[in-house]
């Protein structure tokens, strides 16, 4: 049986907030970022469970779904789904990477400890085979990264486009086989989103 699984960035964390590689780092959701989660789980009809990749601004966001939609799972935590480490590169800004590596970053030269995109899909793959496997035939959620969703999408045939906090898209998982299904808008214009929103959690 086809499991139909929503593959999802984050909200806004403090870094994103600065324009910061984050990788393995574990900055938390900023207040914004909290109110975007709760935005974009109003938009989330049929989703059963909520799984979460083990970084914090993953994992609240997840939580924050999770009791928007007043589901009967907790969050169970993938550690698959983590980000991919962006060795020297983390905690830079684009700036300060282009600074110290001239060009390295347009040309897609990446550092010692940043992991390959073939390890990335490798780990990911099996993660959302253990949640397909587990789950067959529902409809869930799996909150993750902008990185690792990048290498996915590229990997299962779709376009080589930016990811933002909130970005969406389906995933169908039938045994070993998964299938890229088309993108989901759960913040259609994220300038509306107020802070307050999150006191509706």
């Amino acid at each position: 049986m086809t499991t139909r699984l929503l593959l999802i960035r984050h909200g806004q964390s403090e870094w994103n907030a600065l324009g910061r590689w984050q990788g393995r780092a574990d900055p938390p959701l900023t207040d914004f970022g909290r109110a975007q989660a709760a935005e974009g789980a109003r938009r989330m009809d049929g989703v059963e469970a909520v799984f979460s990749s083990p970084l914090a601004r993953a994992n609240e966001t997840a939580h924050i779904m999770a009791e928007v939609l007043d589901l009967d799972d907790p969050v169970a935590v993938v550690d698959g789904l983590i980000e991919r480490d962006c060795g020297e590169w983390t905690g830079l800004t684009v700036a300060e990477i282009d600074a110290q590596w001239p060009g390295d970053l347009a040309a897609w030269r990446t550092p010692p400890g940043f992991e390959p995109d073939k390890q990335v899909v490798i780990r990911v793959t099996a993660a959302l085979r253990q949640i397909g496997n587990a789950h067959p035939g529902r409809t869930v959620a799996a909150v993750a990264h902008g990185g690792l969703m990048w290498v996915m999408r590229r990997a299962l045939g779709g376009r080589d486009q930016p990811i933002k906090n909130l970005d969406a898209r389906w995933i169908e998982i039938d045994g070993d086989e998964l299938v890229l299904g088309e993108e989901v808008v759960l913040l259609p214009d994220p300038a509306t989103v107020s802070v307050a929103a999150e006191e509706q959690v």
